[in-house]
């Protein structure tokens, strides 16, 4: 069995980033995409309300006693408010400050306790809701402060921004491109070279993490001049776990372009798993309150796992041991994506 030649990988990754770099409408699109998404959300959330009806509910009595609560009625049957239980006031806080909740609620205080993050362009709405129930009872309700910096909406989407960029460029700069190649006949050609299967998928995955690697450094550090980008944790850990994840991607995309001939089958069958990735991976919004299914079925997503890592590093300040589980995840699915890629790849159409 002859080794893999790092001369002929090497080779193969300089000629697909010529050929990346050539292609000026795709390279400029790789910059303006995320940019024009980072600020079209800065200017539309910005001294905004925009409608969600969140509400975490917590209780300081027994779990017996949970049942009875001092809300009104009328805000608990509200059709638009959906009410998630938590846990203790410091989970709910945390909920808060992360936007997965827009209002936080005491069960039973005698003052009606809530807990607000100011810099939630939807929490204003939730608050106003919430004290409208109490018109006519004269009944008072407390504002009370949080705990810990209040994370902007913005910084809560800006990674999910960068992780959704990162997902379209992997799956169809890998899955689409190799179907192209192959049913050009390129593929076909190369064959009759000393390139190995494993040599040329080497090269197309390190071309790619490359290229995602330097599109996802310039928008960031572009983007954080800006909007100024507040980073708890260890920034390298965060362009860390993008690295796991944009690999993970592309593995992914290499298992589709394995054995397809056909780019409209390519294109429909990259769109029918970006989009509901993009959509159950909580890229815009957080999935907090939706049913048991729609949890179990974004956890089979990798790209929740590196949102999840990514916001918890920089809005909670988790270390790489935090997020361990999510690097381990990632890891191991990117091993096993490249593993079946290699075993069912085919040269020609």
């Amino acid at each position: 069995m002859n080794l893999p030649s790092f001369r002929r990988i090497w080779a193969m990754f300089i000629a697909r980033n010529y050929e990346f770099f050539r292609d000026r409408a795709a390279f400029g699109w790789n910059f303006m995409f995320p940019f024009m998404l980072i600020v079209g959300f800065g200017l539309m959330f910005n001294d905004r309300e925009y409608q969600q009806f969140k509400v975490g509910v917590f209780s300081a009595q027994q779990p017996e006693q949970q049942a009875e609560t001092t809300l009104p009625d009328s805000f608990l049957n509200d059709k638009h408010i959906v009410i998630i239980p938590v846990e203790s006031l410091e989970a709910g806080e945390k909920k808060l400050l992360n936007h997965k909740l827009d209002l936080l609620v005491a069960a039973t205080s005698p003052t009606h306790a809530y807990w607000l993050n100011d810099s939630s362009p939807n929490g204003a709405l939730a608050e106003k809701i919430f004290l409208t129930s109490f018109l006519g009872a004269d009944l008072p309700a407390e504002k009370k402060l949080l705990n810990g910096y209040q994370v902007r909406y913005l910084d809560w989407l800006f990674p999910g921004i960068l992780a959704m960029n990162m997902m379209f460029s992997a799956l169809w700069g890998v899955g689409y491109i190799v179907v192209r190649y192959r049913k050009n006949g390129a593929l076909k050609r190369l064959k009759a070279t000393p390139l190995t299967a494993f040599e040329y998928l080497s090269a197309q995955i390190l071309s790619r993490i490359f290229l995602l690697m330097f599109t996802l450094i310039i928008v960031w550090f572009g983007a954080d001049l800006i909007f100024d980008f507040r980073v708890a944790g260890s920034l390298w850990l965060v362009f860390f776990l993008f690295f796991l994840g944009g690999l993970n991607l592309s593995a992914m995309g290499l298992i589709l372009a394995a054995r397809g001939t056909s780019e409209e089958f390519a294109s429909g069958t990259l769109n029918f798993i970006s989009w509901p990735m993009m959509f159950l991976s909580e890229v815009w919004f957080s999935l907090e309150g939706s049913p048991e299914w729609i949890l179990k079925i974004s956890q089979l997503f990798p790209l929740t796992h590196l949102l999840t890592g990514i916001r918890a590093v920089m809005n909670d300040a988790a270390t790489l041991y935090d997020v361990r589980l999510e690097c381990i995840l990632l890891t191991v699915s990117t091993i096993l994506f490249l593993f079946i890629a290699s075993r069912i790849f085919s040269w020609n159409a």
